[in-house]
């Protein structure tokens, strides 16, 4: 009875895993791209929608990752403590980690943009910081998940 669920919900764990990874390569790049525009209107409107994009597809795919991965562990019969597992939950973790503040700050980004398309003013030299920071903040998050994809191709752990 078990197995039966266990096509729907490895399908949803890869769906979920491409929404994922593929909203945050999407979202680095229009942020990105926004913001080496210069151009105060595009960034403030990239960033609003950026915002939108994360909390709706990031948060729903990374809430449904964990619960999908612990459901296929019981389905299969993996013990969840294995190596590539265990690696897996600590390159989440870190993922998840590099996240929250990202979400964060792209919330001051695109408010520090609105503001200053309202008011007709330059960005202050806070946003700068805080898309350093945004940027910095990606690349952990990028190389875990990328990672992360090749422990549940390979289920062993690099090395070992």
């Amino acid at each position: 009875m078990m197995m039966d669920w266990y096509l729907p919900i490895k399908a949803l764990h890869i769906l979920s895993a491409t929404v994922l990874f593929g909203t945050g390569l999407g979202i680095a790049f229009f942020m990105l791209f926004a913001h080496y525009s210069r151009n105060v209107a595009t960034i403030a409107g990239v960033a609003r929608l950026v915002v939108t994009a994360d909390w709706i597809f990031t948060g729903t795919a990374g809430l449904l990752q964990p619960v999908s991965g612990i459901a296929l562990i019981v389905i299969v019969g993996h013990d969840p403590h294995e190596g590539w597992l265990m690696l897996s939950y600590a390159l989440y973790g870190l993922a998840f980690l590099c996240w929250v503040p990202v979400v964060w700050l792209q919330l001051r980004i695109r408010d520090m943009a609105v503001a200053a398309l309202r008011d007709g003013s330059a960005l202050p030299s806070r946003y700068y910081r805080y898309m350093r920071l945004w940027f910095m903040l990606g690349w952990p998050a990028f190389f875990g998940l990328l990672l992360i994809f090749w422990l549940m191709i390979s289920k062993t752990v690099p090395g070992f």
